[in-house]
């Protein structure tokens, strides 16, 4: 159970979006404060959809071994959702920005850009919002069978994981600031150029292996 959920919670991980985030607050004029409140947004809501993706997975009995058909059809409904949109991003590729138009600023962007702690917590809350790879990391703890005591350490140590991009930094940038905030700004420049094809990489590799568990477990 522990190694399939901190697997996905990995992979939910990879977040260009989060890098970039963390690497604008470690910048600002109140790193500390910021990146707290930002991490503070980002808990909130994983612990929430966690815990109550976790509760209604368990109280809908997908964890009996009479419900494997559900069970293994969840997680192919998950892998279909995940390689479609890998698939997609695939296709679609950016476009290259137009220097005659000028591009609003996304929702994330608009956040980012205010200093006050209120809008570093939304900012992690939206950023944060569940991908099918955390939506797999929970649904593998919550079909297993494992006492309360294991489901829950198991279920800390993929909110932990989820949210590595931020407090893995911020203790980085805690032992040597300077480092830690021109290391953040040219690989923010890598993913910038990248991130397009790792987000879209990541829903590949998930959908497939979601996929190829849920075929397995109904054969």
């Amino acid at each position: 159970m522990l190694e399939t959920a901190a697997g996905f919670a990995l992979l939910s991980a990879l977040s260009p979006t989060a890098v970039l985030v963390g690497a604008v607050y470690l910048g600002s004029a109140s790193p500390r404060r910021t990146t707290l409140v930002y991490l503070a947004g980002a808990l909130t809501t994983t612990v929430i959809i966690g815990i109550v993706l976790l509760v209604a997975l368990r109280a809908g009995g997908l964890s009996l071994p009479g419900n494997r058909t559900p069970r293994y059809g969840l997680r192919l409904a998950l892998g279909v959702v995940a390689l479609a949109g890998g698939l997609y991003m695939t296709r679609r590729r950016p476009k290259p920005p137009d220097p005659a138009k000028k591009k609003k600023p996304g929702l994330v962007s608009r956040t980012m850009s205010r200093p006050e702690p209120l809008f570093a917590f939304v900012t992690g809350v939206i950023v944060f919002l569940p991908s099918a790879s955390f939506l797999a990391a929970v649904q593998a703890i919550a079909t297993a069978k494992a006492s309360d005591l294991a489901t829950a350490l198991t279920l800390i140590t993929v909110i932990v994981i989820d949210v590595i991009l931020i407090w893995l930094p911020f203790l980085f940038y805690l032992a040597a600031p300077e480092l830690t905030t021109s290391t953040l700004k040219r690989f923010n420049a890598w993913l910038r150029a990248h991130g397009h094809a790792i987000v879209a990489g990541a829903l590949l590799v998930v959908g497939g292996l979601l996929i190829g568990n849920g075929i397995s477990g109904l054969t």
